[in-house]
Protein backbone atom coordinates (compact mmCIF):
# COMPACT_ATOMS: atom_id res chain seq x y z
CA UNK A 1 0.00 0.00 0.00
CA UNK A 2 1.30 3.46 -0.93
CA UNK A 3 0.38 6.80 0.62
CA UNK A 4 1.25 10.46 0.26
CA UNK A 5 1.31 12.83 3.22
CA UNK A 6 0.60 16.19 1.62
CA UNK A 7 1.62 19.31 3.56
CA UNK A 8 1.21 23.04 3.02
CA UNK A 9 3.23 24.62 0.23
CA UNK A 10 4.83 27.24 2.47
CA UNK A 11 5.30 25.54 5.85
CA UNK A 12 8.79 24.20 6.53
CA UNK A 13 9.45 24.85 10.22
CA UNK A 14 9.61 21.86 12.56
CA UNK A 15 6.59 23.12 14.55
CA UNK A 16 4.49 22.58 11.41
CA UNK A 17 6.22 19.50 10.04
CA UNK A 18 6.34 17.41 13.23
CA UNK A 19 2.82 15.99 12.97
CA UNK A 20 2.86 15.00 9.28
CA UNK A 21 6.40 13.66 9.59
CA UNK A 22 5.45 11.51 12.56
CA UNK A 23 2.31 10.19 10.85
CA UNK A 24 4.39 9.22 7.81
CA UNK A 25 6.88 7.43 10.08
CA UNK A 26 4.13 5.48 11.80
CA UNK A 27 2.48 4.55 8.50
CA UNK A 28 5.82 3.21 7.29
CA UNK A 29 6.19 1.23 10.50
CA UNK A 30 2.77 -0.30 9.78
CA UNK A 31 3.88 -1.46 6.35
CA UNK A 32 2.63 1.43 4.24
CA UNK A 33 5.06 3.10 1.82
CA UNK A 34 4.36 6.68 2.91
CA UNK A 35 6.15 9.75 1.58
CA UNK A 36 5.83 13.42 2.54
CA UNK A 37 5.48 16.03 -0.15
CA UNK A 38 4.75 19.74 0.09
CA UNK A 39 1.71 20.94 -1.79
CA UNK A 40 3.97 23.34 -3.73
CA UNK A 41 3.33 21.95 -7.19
CA UNK A 42 0.12 21.62 -9.18
CA UNK A 43 -1.18 18.16 -8.29
CA UNK A 44 -4.39 18.50 -10.30
CA UNK A 45 -5.67 20.32 -13.34
CA UNK A 46 -8.89 20.39 -15.30
CA UNK A 47 -8.34 19.39 -18.90
CA UNK A 48 -11.05 18.73 -21.45
CA UNK A 49 -13.60 18.95 -18.66
CA UNK A 50 -11.95 16.23 -16.54
CA UNK A 51 -9.70 16.18 -13.47
CA UNK A 52 -6.16 15.19 -14.40
CA UNK A 53 -3.80 14.11 -11.61
CA UNK A 54 -0.06 14.77 -11.54
CA UNK A 55 0.33 12.58 -8.45
CA UNK A 56 2.00 9.18 -8.97
CA UNK A 57 -0.09 6.08 -8.35
CA UNK A 58 -1.02 5.97 -4.65
CA UNK A 59 -3.74 4.40 -2.53
CA UNK A 60 -4.59 7.38 -0.33
CA UNK A 61 -3.55 10.84 0.81
CA UNK A 62 -3.11 12.04 4.40
CA UNK A 63 -4.01 15.67 3.89
CA UNK A 64 -2.11 17.93 6.29
CA UNK A 65 -3.12 21.11 4.53
CA UNK A 66 -6.23 23.29 4.35
CA UNK A 67 -6.24 24.01 0.62
CA UNK A 68 -9.87 23.07 -0.07
CA UNK A 69 -9.41 23.15 -3.85
CA UNK A 70 -6.71 20.49 -3.98
CA UNK A 71 -8.65 18.41 -1.47
CA UNK A 72 -11.81 18.57 -3.59
CA UNK A 73 -9.87 17.79 -6.78
CA UNK A 74 -8.21 14.76 -5.15
CA UNK A 75 -11.56 13.27 -4.24
CA UNK A 76 -13.01 14.04 -7.67
CA UNK A 77 -10.03 12.17 -9.10
CA UNK A 78 -11.00 9.17 -6.97
CA UNK A 79 -8.16 9.38 -4.42
CA UNK A 80 -9.23 8.68 -0.80
CA UNK A 81 -8.40 11.55 1.53
CA UNK A 82 -7.89 11.60 5.31
CA UNK A 83 -9.41 13.91 6.41
CA UNK A 84 -11.99 14.29 3.63
CA UNK A 85 -12.44 17.48 1.63
CA UNK A 86 -15.86 18.43 3.03
CA UNK A 87 -14.75 17.80 6.62
CA UNK A 88 -11.67 19.98 6.14
CA UNK A 89 -13.74 22.76 4.57
CA UNK A 90 -16.22 22.78 7.45
CA UNK A 91 -13.62 22.63 10.22
CA UNK A 92 -11.33 25.23 8.67
CA UNK A 93 -13.97 27.98 8.53
CA UNK A 94 -14.69 28.90 12.16
CA UNK A 95 -18.07 30.47 11.37
CA UNK A 96 -19.21 27.63 9.13
CA UNK A 97 -18.01 25.10 11.71
CA UNK A 98 -20.10 26.78 14.44
CA UNK A 99 -23.13 26.93 12.15
CA UNK A 100 -22.82 23.24 11.28
CA UNK A 101 -22.45 22.21 14.94
CA UNK A 102 -25.38 24.38 16.07
CA UNK A 103 -28.41 22.35 17.09
CA UNK A 104 -26.32 19.26 17.88
CA UNK A 105 -26.44 19.68 21.64
CA UNK A 106 -22.82 20.89 21.92
CA UNK A 107 -22.40 24.05 24.06
CA UNK A 108 -20.63 26.92 22.27
CA UNK A 109 -20.03 30.58 23.16
CA UNK A 110 -22.60 32.99 21.74
CA UNK A 111 -21.31 33.79 18.26
CA UNK A 112 -22.29 36.17 15.46
CA UNK A 113 -20.76 35.97 11.96
CA UNK A 114 -19.24 39.33 11.00
CA UNK A 115 -20.72 41.61 8.37
CA UNK A 116 -18.92 40.97 5.09
CA UNK A 117 -17.38 43.99 3.38
CA UNK A 118 -16.19 43.75 -0.22
CA UNK A 119 -14.69 47.23 -0.63
CA UNK A 120 -11.81 48.34 1.63
CA UNK A 121 -12.87 51.97 1.35
CA UNK A 122 -16.39 51.28 2.66
CA UNK A 123 -17.14 52.59 6.15
CA UNK A 124 -18.10 50.28 8.99
CA UNK A 125 -21.78 50.13 9.78
CA UNK A 126 -22.69 52.96 12.12
CA UNK A 127 -23.30 51.66 15.61
CA UNK A 128 -21.70 48.26 14.92
CA UNK A 129 -19.63 48.42 18.10
CA UNK A 130 -22.64 49.11 20.34
CA UNK A 131 -24.65 46.38 18.63
CA UNK A 132 -21.94 43.75 19.07
CA UNK A 133 -21.09 44.67 22.66
CA UNK A 134 -24.77 44.89 23.53
CA UNK A 135 -25.32 41.35 22.27
CA UNK A 136 -22.12 39.68 23.48
CA UNK A 137 -20.91 41.81 26.38
CA UNK A 138 -17.50 43.36 26.97
CA UNK A 139 -14.79 42.40 26.33
CA UNK A 140 -15.54 40.54 23.11
CA UNK A 141 -13.49 38.15 21.00
CA UNK A 142 -13.04 38.78 17.28
CA UNK A 143 -11.85 35.86 15.16
CA UNK A 144 -10.85 35.71 11.54
CA UNK A 145 -12.59 32.63 10.17
CA UNK A 146 -9.40 31.18 8.72
CA UNK A 147 -6.32 30.74 10.87
CA UNK A 148 -4.70 28.41 13.37
CA UNK A 149 -2.36 28.42 16.37
CA UNK A 150 -4.08 31.50 17.82
CA UNK A 151 -3.42 33.72 14.83
CA UNK A 152 -6.22 36.00 13.73
CA UNK A 153 -7.86 35.95 17.18
CA UNK A 154 -8.24 39.31 18.95
CA UNK A 155 -9.69 40.61 22.21
CA UNK A 156 -11.54 43.94 22.16
CA UNK A 157 -11.87 45.35 25.66
CA UNK A 158 -14.09 48.28 24.72
CA UNK A 159 -15.86 49.96 21.80
CA UNK A 160 -12.75 51.82 20.69
CA UNK A 161 -10.65 48.65 20.43
CA UNK A 162 -13.50 46.83 18.72
CA UNK A 163 -13.77 49.60 16.13
CA UNK A 164 -10.07 49.29 15.26
CA UNK A 165 -10.15 45.48 15.05
CA UNK A 166 -13.40 45.44 13.06
CA UNK A 167 -11.92 47.89 10.57
CA UNK A 168 -8.82 45.71 10.16
CA UNK A 169 -10.76 42.48 9.51
CA UNK A 170 -13.81 43.83 7.68
CA UNK A 171 -12.77 42.51 4.24
CA UNK A 172 -11.90 39.05 5.59
CA UNK A 173 -14.39 36.46 6.84
CA UNK A 174 -14.67 36.91 10.60
CA UNK A 175 -16.94 36.46 13.59
CA UNK A 176 -17.68 38.06 16.94
CA UNK A 177 -17.81 35.79 19.99
CA UNK A 178 -18.69 35.96 23.65
CA UNK A 179 -15.64 36.16 25.92
CA UNK A 180 -15.60 33.42 28.57
CA UNK A 181 -13.69 35.30 31.25
CA UNK A 182 -13.08 32.37 33.61
CA UNK A 183 -11.26 30.57 30.81
CA UNK A 184 -8.98 33.47 29.82
CA UNK A 185 -5.54 32.04 29.11
CA UNK A 186 -6.81 28.49 29.62
CA UNK A 187 -8.44 25.90 27.39
CA UNK A 188 -8.70 22.15 26.92
CA UNK A 189 -7.78 20.22 23.80
CA UNK A 190 -9.26 16.77 23.29
CA UNK A 191 -7.60 14.57 20.67
CA UNK A 192 -9.88 12.25 18.69
CA UNK A 193 -9.00 9.45 16.26
CA UNK A 194 -11.80 7.39 14.76
CA UNK A 195 -14.40 6.77 17.43
CA UNK A 196 -11.93 7.13 20.30
CA UNK A 197 -10.77 9.94 22.52
CA UNK A 198 -6.99 9.59 22.77
CA UNK A 199 -6.62 11.96 25.70
CA UNK A 200 -6.81 15.59 26.72
CA UNK A 201 -4.54 18.41 27.76
CA UNK A 202 -5.14 21.65 29.58
CA UNK A 203 -3.26 24.56 28.02
CA UNK A 204 -2.44 27.67 30.03
CA UNK A 205 -0.86 31.03 29.28
CA UNK A 206 0.11 33.56 31.92
CA UNK A 207 0.37 36.54 29.58
CA UNK A 208 -2.19 35.98 26.82
CA UNK A 209 -5.94 35.28 26.73
CA UNK A 210 -5.11 32.66 24.08
CA UNK A 211 -3.71 29.45 25.56
CA UNK A 212 -1.95 28.05 22.50
CA UNK A 213 1.33 26.27 23.25
CA UNK A 214 2.75 27.81 20.06
CA UNK A 215 2.23 31.26 21.64
CA UNK A 216 4.11 30.35 24.80
CA UNK A 217 1.46 28.46 26.72
CA UNK A 218 2.15 25.32 28.74
CA UNK A 219 0.30 22.00 28.60
CA UNK A 220 -0.48 19.28 31.12
CA UNK A 221 -2.38 16.02 30.75
CA UNK A 222 -5.89 15.88 32.24
CA UNK A 223 -8.82 13.49 32.21
CA UNK A 224 -11.25 14.50 29.48
CA UNK A 225 -14.25 13.23 31.41
CA UNK A 226 -17.46 11.80 30.03
CA UNK A 227 -19.14 15.03 28.91
CA UNK A 228 -16.12 16.55 27.16
CA UNK A 229 -15.32 13.23 25.49
CA UNK A 230 -18.89 12.86 24.25
CA UNK A 231 -18.93 16.43 22.89
CA UNK A 232 -15.58 15.99 21.12
CA UNK A 233 -16.64 12.70 19.54
CA UNK A 234 -19.96 14.18 18.43
CA UNK A 235 -18.26 17.21 16.86
CA UNK A 236 -15.89 14.94 14.93
CA UNK A 237 -18.80 12.76 13.81
CA UNK A 238 -21.00 15.67 12.71
CA UNK A 239 -18.17 17.26 10.73
CA UNK A 240 -17.09 13.92 9.25
CA UNK A 241 -13.54 14.03 10.60
CA UNK A 242 -11.44 10.86 10.85
CA UNK A 243 -9.10 12.51 13.39
CA UNK A 244 -8.99 15.97 14.93
CA UNK A 245 -8.24 18.17 17.90
CA UNK A 246 -11.28 19.73 19.60
CA UNK A 247 -10.78 22.84 21.73
CA UNK A 248 -12.97 23.83 24.67
CA UNK A 249 -13.16 26.74 27.07
CA UNK A 250 -14.06 25.84 30.64
CA UNK A 251 -15.98 27.98 33.12
CA UNK A 252 -16.71 26.28 36.43
CA UNK A 253 -18.72 23.16 35.62
CA UNK A 254 -19.57 24.44 32.12
CA UNK A 255 -17.63 23.97 28.90
CA UNK A 256 -17.87 25.57 25.48
CA UNK A 257 -16.54 24.22 22.21
CA UNK A 258 -14.59 26.93 20.38
CA UNK A 259 -12.70 25.27 17.50
CA UNK A 260 -12.18 21.96 15.73
CA UNK A 261 -8.82 21.32 14.06
CA UNK A 262 -8.82 19.03 11.03
CA UNK A 263 -5.02 18.73 10.87
CA UNK A 264 -4.00 19.20 14.49
CA UNK A 265 -0.45 19.85 15.61
CA UNK A 266 -0.01 17.35 18.43
CA UNK A 267 3.60 17.73 19.57
CA UNK A 268 2.54 19.46 22.79
CA UNK A 269 -0.15 16.83 23.37
CA UNK A 270 2.35 13.97 23.00
CA UNK A 271 4.89 15.59 25.32
CA UNK A 272 2.29 16.25 27.99
CA UNK A 273 0.49 12.90 27.85
CA UNK A 274 3.11 10.43 26.62
CA UNK A 275 0.49 9.19 24.13
CA UNK A 276 1.70 8.37 20.63
CA UNK A 277 -0.95 10.35 18.76
CA UNK A 278 0.81 9.80 15.43
CA UNK A 279 0.53 6.03 15.83
CA UNK A 280 -3.13 6.26 16.80
CA UNK A 281 -3.94 8.44 13.79
CA UNK A 282 -1.96 6.20 11.43
CA UNK A 283 -3.75 3.11 12.70
CA UNK A 284 -7.12 4.82 12.36
CA UNK A 285 -6.41 5.80 8.76
CA UNK A 286 -5.17 2.34 7.87
CA UNK A 287 -8.22 0.72 9.45
CA UNK A 288 -10.57 3.00 7.51
CA UNK A 289 -8.72 2.34 4.27
CA UNK A 290 -8.88 -1.43 4.77
CA UNK A 291 -12.61 -1.18 5.48
CA UNK A 292 -13.10 0.61 2.16
CA UNK A 293 -11.13 -2.03 0.29
CA UNK A 294 -13.16 -4.83 1.84
CA UNK A 295 -16.52 -3.44 0.75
Amino acid sequence: MRALVLTNAYYRAEEYMYAPRRIAEELNALGVEAKIRANDFFPFSIEGGDIVSAIPDIDFIVYYDKDKYVAAAAERAGIPLYNGAEAIRLADDKAECAIRLAGEGIPMPKTMPGLMCYRPEAALKEGLEDEVLGALGSPVVVKECYGSRGRGVYLARNAEELSVIAENVKTRPHLFQEFIGESAGRDVRVMVAGERVLGAIERRSEGDFRANVSLGGTARAIEAGEELSAAALKAARVLGLDYCGVDFLVSGEKFYLTEVNSNPFFGGFERATGINAAREIAETILCLEREKLST
